[in-house]
């Protein structure tokens, strides 16, 4: 699920990209996004130490490795392929012309026209990834909150609640994330010195 080695080798076959790494006398190709193969080529270093997440999906016929920078990339691919439909390739489509970000911002405001301009995605397909990620991304959403902003939890759960749907509400009408923080702990803090109830 890791890999840290030397860089032996990159290349470019279509629209997939590529890397050879040398990890103890061993050589693993592994498939990587565009954006790590272009800042990998412009550095032009051979011997480059390397650390990447890996995927390793095992068909009966071969066994590929895919390479992330980070783990956030790497969970989000897992979660594109637990899809029914959506195959390695449409995943790493997605992941090379959008950030995370974005992905979660379009399903979020359920924007099919950028979901569907990934090559292969269809429209049915789109409308599948927007209601399959919809409910794990609110998900996930909720926990970052209750773990980053604990500032913002208080002892009622209906409370705890509202802030939730307020925060998902706030982030598919596009607000920058460090706006949506502000507005929602001064809210938390007028509450918690009873400057207004949920009543008002």
């Amino acid at each position: 699920s890791w890999i840290k080695g030397d860089l032996i080798e990159l290349w470019q076959n279509n629209n997939k990209f590529f890397i050879l790494i040398n990890c103890h006398n061993l050589g693993y190709e592994i498939q990587i996004l565009e954006s790590i193969y272009v800042k990998l080529k412009k550095s032009q270093i051979s011997d480059k130490n390397i650390i990447l997440w890996l995927k390793h999906i095992k068909k009966e016929d071969s066994d590929s490795l895919y390479g992330f920078i980070t783990k956030d990339q790497k969970d989000f691919f897992n979660e594109i392929l637990n899809i029914k439909g959506i195959g390695s390739q449409i995943g790493m489509s997605m992941l090379n012309k959008f950030s995370i970000n974005e992905i979660v911002d379009a399903i979020n405001s359920q924007d099919k026209r950028l979901i569907s301009s990934v090559q292969g995605i269809g429209q049915k397909m789109t409308e599948r990834i927007i209601l399959e990620l919809k409910s794990k991304i609110s998900t996930k959403i909720t926990a970052e909150v209750n773990k980053k902003n604990t500032e913002l939890q208080s002892e009622n759960k209906e409370i705890d609640s509202l802030f939730v749907d307020l925060n998902l509400t706030l982030q598919s009408l596009n607000y920058p994330k460090k706006e949506i923080k502000k507005v929602l702990t001064n809210l938390m803090k007028d509450i918690k010195n009873n400057k207004f109830s949920l009543n008002d």
